[in-house]
């Protein structure tokens, strides 16, 4: 009967941290060494990812003050604004436009952006350019700062790489560095690569990527001491690259554990990534 009541008074105290820690907000801080040019560097820059239903009040007050306290050269956001189900974008809309307020936005594409019909794609798009902000479909743009510049590129992957054409987790599509090449072209230049998923780690490295930004695995939805993500949103346990920074010959990776989605020891985050020249 004690260690019944144990158990219980566990489970209890479980789920009352489950509920306080689904409402936090942290901010997850990186130095990075790169190859970044001196007149760019140190370039101060804010993640966001996976968003998906999440929604604070106020017009998003808390994370708009949080973010702007950073005093970030730009912000990028990596795909699940919001998720496939969403039909209306106006209360996204209020976050991008203040987000563009602060400085830049760059946007790519998630697994659920991909997921939308027409109709929604052509609503999403209408909000993005309205914003002020900018989504890098297959794209790439120039940052300028200090009179030196780098470029910014956005890859949008196929569904495939998510689900296969019955809406499941095997014999996915793997995204290869020659895709990449196809959709982006040869890099050129200092690159920021925004992708999504960071499981084609290896093939945004080969490609030439000096730095990507990704999210997707929402940091592995659980966290375990030692151990790190439990669960992918393929269904895979223990992924691979759920979290931090990861280099790959040279080349940095940098994965949000994102905003959205319910989580256990593994609270939603801004990261918050100064980009030093090595």
């Amino acid at each position: 009967m004690r260690v019944l009541f144990l158990i219980m008074y566990f489970l209890v105290i479980l789920l009352i941290y489950f509920f306080i820690e689904n409402r936090m907000l942290i901010v997850r801080k990186y130095k990075i060494k790169t190859k970044c040019p001196s007149g760019i560097s140190p370039l101060k820059i804010v993640q966001l990812s996976d968003i998906h239903k999440r929604t604070y009040k106020n017009g998003w007050a808390r994370l708009v003050l949080r973010i702007k306290s950073l005093e970030p050269d730009i912000i990028l956001i990596t795909g699940d604004l919001v998720s496939r189900s969403a039909e209306d974008f106006e209360y996204t809309g209020v976050l991008m436009k203040k987000l563009s307020s602060i400085c830049p936005v760059y946007c790519c594409l998630g697994n659920h952006e991909l997921d939308f019909t027409d109709k929604q794609m052509d609503d999403y798009m209408k909000m993005i350019n309205q914003s002020g902000a900018v989504l890098l479909d297959n794209e790439t743009v120039v940052y300028k700062k200090n009179g030196k510049t780098i470029n910014i590129t956005g890859a949008s992957l196929k569904l495939s790489c998510y689900k296969n054409k019955d809406g499941k987790y095997s014999d996915l599509h793997y995204y290869s560095e020659r895709e990449i090449l196809n959709d982006l072209g040869e890099k050129k230049g200092f690159t920021i690569l925004l992708a999504h998923n960071p499981f084609f780690s290896d093939a945004y490295a080969h490609w030439g990527a000096e730095l990507t930004f990704s999210g997707h695995v929402h940091g592995g939805a659980v966290r375990l001491p030692f151990i790190g993500g439990l669960l992918s949103p393929e269904r895979k346990f223990f992924p691979e690259k759920s979290l931090g920074v990861y280099e790959t010959d040279g080349k940095k990776l940098v994965v949000s554990a994102g905003i959205g989605k319910y989580r256990l020891f593994n609270p939603p985050e801004i990261l918050y990534a100064v980009i030093e020249s090595e």
